[in-house]
């Protein structure tokens, strides 16, 4: 797994399709439920005719977890639902979520919020098969 200061990422051989159905389900089973879901490449060919390799965006949401951060911090909700992003490359499929960390470092008060949705998202991820 990768990890960069905004986001953590497996690359994988699975197909986009079957990535994506296994990050659904370790989001489902780490308490998270996708509120929107955004074909980029659906969206960007329709809008302006540009083609390129399928990017979805999926927006993850914890309710728990999202009424502890709103309660620290009401504004939080402009950094919320946690996206997490399954695309293509050359060498496969990517499947990148968003670092909750980032969170408590614009608002302390929600640091135990963070904490607790970075590891969940990490479980998740890890329960992807990588290359």
């Amino acid at each position: 797994m990768s990890n960069k200061h905004y986001g953590m990422s497996v690359h994988t051989s699975l197909s986009l399709d079957e990535a994506e159905d296994q990050i659904r389900a370790a989001l489902g089973d780490e308490g998270f439920g996708i509120l929107t879901e955004i074909d980029v490449a659906a969206t960007l060919q329709a809008r302006l005719g540009v083609q390129r390799r399928p990017y979805k965006i999926l927006g993850a949401c914890n309710p728990a977890l999202a009424q502890q951060a709103l309660e620290a911090d009401e504004s939080i909700g402009l950094l919320l639902p946690c996206n997490v992003v399954v695309y293509e490359d050359e060498d496969g499929t990517v499947i990148s979520a968003i670092e909750p960390l980032m969170m408590a470092e614009l608002s302390p008060a929600v640091k135990e919020v963070a904490d607790t949705a970075h590891d969940s998202l990490e479980r998740a991820l890890q329960q992807i098969p990588v290359d």
